[in-house]
């Protein structure tokens, strides 16, 4: 007769128990000891990360001051990396310090800053050569009942050449072109295909369209967020680049508009609308550079996109840029995304995933990458 310890049985349960709601329950507080002297006594601070989208003044990761006056952030542990800074709401005031990394810690824990110096703002300088024009301030966006301000650049033999030209469409407009428009530095986008032209006699024209704010995440997401409490107005976003500025563009430029010609490139959240817009268009947009996707945001139904869509994608090319260190999720979603356009008979040709030990999310390591991706999307 076998004889059941049941206090033993009953031990080892409790333990387990408590070691899982030690995990699914585990938090990081964030503790600020140091602040500079010249911390603004009315100061907010906040932390932007990759949990966020890197959004400088969130109020979901607004640190509070507890009972002894240290500035405190409680949030759940991640399942993944935590690549962050600390701002006081905006970039230009943030930390003045390297991003941070942090591990996912096994269970709660309690993270100690010092903050040295905040970043002063320098006067910005207008950057913009001389074949960048701002096509129109407020350009109508009837399917979002707004406007928009949106640039151009033309290559520089525009105005004597009599060619067509392809033509890229760029999100977050301003930072593309101009210093003194941009969130964190430009992308020099001008800069580099005036190069390209001299170098390699490639050309294209660009457009740049400016995002929307704090509308920047609905306008660039196809599908609602409830975590973010962002209702996806990607579908329409799109739908007035296909239907409305695009026909202008041809309209009234020397432009080559078949879909091999037609380029569509972003970051972060841009470069998954661009994503998208390239799967639901592909008669429309026949190349697309993705850089440093956020398909974290949506992921799940990205995934159920790709996989249901039907429409033919086999000529469609596509460049992915991603640092390995921005985020534990976004090399496998690139490889699962690139897993689904295989499926969807694209070329391992047409594919190009290049993946940096030093990249960051911004727009520095963007504007380092992008020459090589235009080289490549602009053949």
């Amino acid at each position: 007769m076998v004889l059941i310890n049941f206090n033993f049985f009953k031990r080892i349960y409790s333990i387990f128990t408590v070691l899982i709601l030690t995990m699914v329950n585990a938090q990081i507080t964030f503790k600020i000891i140091i602040l500079p002297e010249n911390t603004n006594q009315n100061s907010k601070i906040f932390l932007a990360s990759n949990l966020n989208n890197w959004n400088p003044n969130d109020n979901l990761f607004e640190f509070k001051k507890d009972t002894e006056g240290y500035f405190k952030l409680t949030i759940p542990a991640p399942s993944q990396k935590i690549e962050y800074k600390i701002t006081q709401g905006n970039w230009e005031t943030a930390e003045d310090h390297p991003n941070r990394i942090l591990e996912i810690p096994d269970s709660s824990t309690i993270i100690e800053l010092e903050i040295q110096n905040w970043s002063t703002q320098t006067k910005k300088e207008h950057t913009a050569t001389s074949n960048v024009k701002i096509l129109s301030e407020n350009f109508n966006i009837p399917q979002l009942n707004t406007t928009r301000k949106i640039w151009i650049y033309l290559p520089p033999d525009y105005e004597t050449s009599g060619k067509r030209y392809p033509v890229a469409y760029m999100q977050d407009g301003q930072n593309l072109f101009d210093d003194f428009t941009s969130f964190s530095g430009e992308w020099s986008v001008d800069e580099t295909m005036n190069e390209i032209f001299a170098e390699a006699k490639q050309s294209a024209i660009i457009i740049g369209i400016d995002n929307g704010g704090d509308k920047r995440l609905a306008e660039y997401s196809p599908w609602n967020n409830k975590k973010y409490k962002t209702q996806g107005k990607g579908d329409l976003y799109i739908e007035f680049l296909t239907k409305t500025l695009k026909p202008y563009i041809d309209r009234n430029y020397r432009t080559q508009k078949q879909p091999s010609k037609t380029l569509i490139i972003g970051s972060s959240m841009g470069g998954l609308i661009s994503l998208y817009a390239s799967v639901k268009y592909p008669g429309t947009f026949g190349k697309v550079g993705i850089f440093s996707p956020a398909f974290w945001f949506v992921s799940r139904d990205l995934n159920k996109y790709l996989n249901l869509n039907k429409n033919n994608l086999k000529h469609s090319k596509f460049y992915f840029v991603a640092g390995k260190n921005e985020d534990e999720t976004m090399v496998p979603e690139i490889k699962s995304v690139q897993s689904e356009l295989l499926k969807k008979s694209v070329s391992k040709d047409n594919i190009v995933i290049k993946i940096d030990e030093d990249g960051t999310h911004s727009e520095n390591y963007w504007k380092r990458e992008l020459k090589q991706a235009l080289l490549w999307l602009t053949k």
